[in-house]
C-alpha cells in the first residue's frame, strides 16, 4: 500500500511541472501578441497575471497532494 502512495506521489509532483509549463506557454503567448499588437499589449497584461496565478495555483495545489501522500507513506 505504502509504494502505491509514492506513485501517487510522483504522479501528483508532474502537476508542478505542468503548471510550469502552463505559466511559460501563457507568457510567451502574451509576449507574440505584445509583438504583434503592441497598443493592446497593456489591455491584455492583467489578463495574463491572472491566467498565470490560476496556473500557478492549480500547480501549488498538486504539490500540496503530492507531499501529502508522500507523508502519508
Amino acid at each position: 500500500m505504502a509504494e502505491m502512495q509514492l506513485v501517487g506521489a510522483g504522479l501528483a509532483a508532474i502537476g508542478t511541472g505542468a503548471a510550469a509549463i502552463g505559466v511559460g506557454i501563457i507568457f510567451g503567448n502574451f509576449v507574440n501578441g505584445a509583438l504583434r499588437n503592441p497598443s493592446a499589449a497593456a489591455s491584455q497584461f492583467t489578463n495574463a497575471i491572472i491566467g498565470a496565478a490560476l496556473a500557478e495555483g492549480l500547480g501549488i495545489f498538486a504539490f500540496l497532494i503530492a507531499i501529502l501522500l508522500f507523508l502519508k507513506a
